[in-house]
């Protein structure tokens, strides 16, 4: 027998989704569109600084006023603390992004390339693609739900603009944020942002970041070598996240004052450079990871000559990424680390790259998604066993401090506890500890 109310409901539940898609469809291409133009010009400019600092190398004398600057910017445009967790918070508890965080970590980022901080880029692009993406969200007036996916959307399109990397980007954002769990009904949004920001930032000249290494043949042999090379990556991550952290705090805490402060980090990254006598550790370092990978050559203390310098950086007060230079910290620690164990540096120097953003993210499929945007799909088994085991042997130290972690990395317990605490009640047996009353 014919059922009109069961009909009326099949066409009211296909006018539902299909104005879903729609929604979500305009809303990723107008987002993805903005984040790969703004991600390209971003790119390009950071691009254009490293190469005027190359050529006038006068310019690092010039970072303590660039630190200047970048303290001035944010006071005048009232952006002064705010930072990636603050744009993670946003979609974990709807906080607001003020639009002024976008030229503020733009033109701090670009200083601190211009005149020779070591930063990377990826911090600018989550702020800046969660800025846009939530402004966007605001606009069309969504609700709190939807605003959240918003800027997950934003912050999956800038981070592919500028990587090359949209599924990286994708996965970073809707598994990364909150690891344990997948933001399913941000999946497609995400997907179609970084599609979109990709393809425009094709189209604006921006090359995708890919690098050229061979993998060795799969044997056992080569297992075995891999898994004690991945436990040392998963030290290397949290030396990076610990040191990052600790010097921050010591900084804050020495020179309260943040005009001081970024003037002394300043000085302080000039007397570095001399001091090593050469400006590798300088900028991104994108020609020593292209080395370490593609050449398979890496100075051994390069590693923790990176990890200094971008320390003293970001601890000053300069702007930029910790991505980046984790890359390469992984890539130079591998390159060297490597033969030790029988591998080829070049392949080593890939498996520390995406091994060490693996633990110092905690965002293993992200890493694996990595390993093949970057270096293709030969020796995937490799870099998911080493991801594997950077993930859970890096504890839960991290990046972002507010991130969340929601399962236990040692046990099927639900902890729900933020990057850099400690929830050792799960481990012990217990299903929730403490921790997980703190910040649920």
């Amino acid at each position: 027998m014919f059922d009109r109310n069961h009909l009326r409901q099949r066409l009211r539940s296909v006018g539902l989704y299909t104005a879903v898609l729609a929604k979500w469809t305009l809303l990723s291409v107008v987002v993805g569109g903005l984040c790969g133009a703004v991600g390209a010009v971003f790119h390009l400019s950071v691009h254009y600084a490293s190469e005027t600092r190359e050529a006038y190398p006068w310019l690092l004398w010039c970072l303590p006023l660039a630190g200047l600057m970048i303290v001035g910017a944010y006071k005048l445009m009232g952006t002064e603390g705010l930072g990636t967790n603050d744009i993670i918070d946003a979609v974990h508890e709807d906080k607001r992004i003020p639009f002024l965080l976008l030229p503020s970590i733009f033109l701090g980022t670009l200083l601190t390339h211009l005149c020779g901080g070591s930063a990377g880029r990826e911090g600018a692009a989550l702020q800046i693609g969660g800025t846009l993406g939530q402004r966007v969200g605001r606009f069309l007036r969504l609700d709190d739900q939807d605003l959240r996916v918003a800027t997950l959307s934003g912050m999956a399109a800038c981070f592919s603009a500028l990587f090359g990397t949209p599924l990286t980007a994708v996965i970073f954002a809707v598994m990364g944020i909150s690891v344990g769990t997948l933001y399913h009904a941000a999946l497609l949004p995400c997907l179609m942002s970084a599609l979109a920001a990709f393809g425009v930032s094709l189209a604006l000249g921006v090359e995708p970041t890919r690098f050229s290494v061979a993998a060795p043949e799969i044997a056992v042999g080569t297992f075995v070598r891999v898994l004690p090379l991945a436990v040392l990556f998963a030290l290397v991550s949290i030396l990076f996240c610990t040191f990052i952290h600790a010097a921050e705090h010591w900084m804050q805490r020495r020179f309260p004052n943040p005009w001081v402060r970024v003037a002394l980090g300043g000085f302080a990254v000039i007397a570095l450079t001399y001091l090593a006598g050469t400006r590798d550790y300088n900028g991104a370092g994108m020609e020593v990871i292209a080395a370490a990978v593609e050449q398979g050559t890496a100075r051994p203390a390069a590693f923790l000559l990176k990890l200094l310098f971008t320390a003293v950086t970001l601890a000053a007060g300069f702007k930029g990424g910790e991505v980046v230079p984790s890359f390469f910290v992984g890539a130079t620690f591998g390159c060297a680390a490597a033969p030790l164990l029988g591998l080829p540096a070049g392949f080593g120097a890939a498996l520390g790259l995406v091994s060490v953003f693996c633990g110092v993210t905690n965002s293993p499929v992200a890493s694996v998604f990595l390993s093949v945007e970057l270096f293709g799909s030969q020796g995937l088994w490799y870099f998911a066993l080493a991801c594997g085991v950077s993930y859970m042997l890096s504890g839960y130290s991290g990046l972002y401090s507010s991130q969340t972690i929601l399962y236990s990395k040692l046990k099927a317990s639900y902890i729900n506890v933020h990057a850099n605490s400690r929830p050792a009640a799960p481990e012990q047996g217990t299903p929730e500890g403490p921790e997980t009353a703190k910040h649920t």
